[in-house]
């Protein structure tokens, strides 16, 4: 029997009569961007993220460019950024014609390490950009508290961690702004690009709108040099019918990860993932250790189970950032886990029998 890694079908097949009715919803509607779908996806969105507003837009890192350009955050200014993160956290950034800073992670949770963030603070800086890496919150209160005391943004980066908590409180309203990403094989997934930010700034919700629209708010009127980033009313549609269930869900992914914590502890080999006490995670992904990595991988694709290496290339190292100028050494903890880290499949459909074949192999392999 294989395990594939992730099979995006099996949602789909799950709430096929929802899904199904959302799209003659919005087909007979005749309203197909910038309609009735999307006001109420952003009411519902925002309320689950316990923040005032939510603005639909095209992607995750539009949102997060978008919130950036919003802020007046460009040429010259310097954002603080994770050195172990998906690579669209620091092209945001580089959009917005601003310097990527990057900042070591904590090697047990995989997120920016808070207590290094204040020697990469300069002049220049002007937000910190934490990202809730593979689900799990990034330790918030101390870098609100270093932000606050250089005056400076902090926005979020929730694209990996829909629903996640951080001291009782969701992540997405916990900073100035946070942006995400509802990517195909998010938690909270669209059948097709689509992101948002969320915020309690309203002058800041007012502006992205704007700036997503050619901006412009009203037909013809353009205040800004805007974008095209919206979410069409049919991914709003069907994202309202998945954050129906996102709970639900995200505890069907809390119990596989319960199990592989559980029944993979004692293989002393594997560095299995960190929870702090205060951290509620989504498990986006199960991130594990290994220092043959490539060889587990290669063992557990041998008997049909699938995995994936979230990251291979760190951003410092990649070719989009050659001209920095960055060597390898530069940001150790990063590409340490660029060459160990391994995920396993994890998703709210996985079911048990395919849990035992992971949980079986891997015990055996390691």
């Amino acid at each position: 029997m294989k395990v594939p890694f992730l099979e995006l079908k099996p949602g789909y097949e799950e709430l096929r009569s929802e899904f199904d009715a959302a799209y003659h919803r919005v087909m007979d509607s005749g309203s197909y961007v910038l309609g009735k779908e999307l006001e109420q996806f952003e009411c519902e969105f925002a309320a689950y993220c316990q923040a005032e507003y939510c603005v639909g837009l095209g992607n995750g890192l539009e949102a997060l460019h978008l919130i950036l350009r919003a802020y007046d955050i460009g040429v010259g200014d310097e954002v603080i950024v994770p050195s172990n993160t998906f690579i669209a956290t620091w092209l945001a950034v580089s959009y917005a014609g601003a310097i990527p800073v990057p900042v070591e992670p904590n090697l047990r949770t995989f997120n920016i390490a808070p207590e290094r963030i204040e020697a990469s603070i300069t002049s220049k800086t002007k937000a910190i950009m934490p990202v809730h890496l593979y689900g799990q919150p990034a330790d918030m209160d101390p870098i609100l508290s270093i932000a606050q005391k250089h005056g400076l943004k902090v926005i979020e980066d929730n694209a990996q961690a829909h629903g996640a908590r951080y001291k009782n409180r969701r992540t997405g309203s916990l900073g100035d702004a946070a942006a995400t990403s509802f990517y195909p094989a998010k938690n909270l997934g669209a059948f097709g690009d689509a992101g948002a930010l969320t915020t309690n700034d309203a002058e800041l919700a007012d502006r992205v709108r704007k700036l997503r629209n050619y901006g412009s708010n009203r037909k013809y009127h353009h205040d800004d040099q805007g974008h095209n980033s919206r979410t069409d009313e049919l991914q709003a549609a069907f994202l309202r019918v998945k954050l129906h269930r996102l709970d639900e869900w995200n505890s069907r992914r809390h119990a596989v990860a319960a199990r592989y914590l559980n029944e993979l502890g004692s293989t002393s080999a594997l560095k299995l993932p960190f929870v702090p006490e205060w951290a509620e995670p989504v498990w986006h992904l199960f991130a594990l250790r290994h220092l043959r990595r490539d060889e587990l991988q290669d063992s557990l694709a041998k008997v049909g189970i699938g995995t994936q290496i979230h990251y291979p290339i760190p951003p410092h190292l990649s070719g989009a950032y050659a001209r920095a100028g960055w060597k390898p050494g530069e940001f150790q903890i990063a590409e340490e886990i660029a060459k160990t880290e391994l995920s396993l499949p994890v998703s709210p459909q996985l079911e048990s029998e395919s849990q035992d074949i992971v949980i079986q192999a891997i015990r055996q392999l390691c």
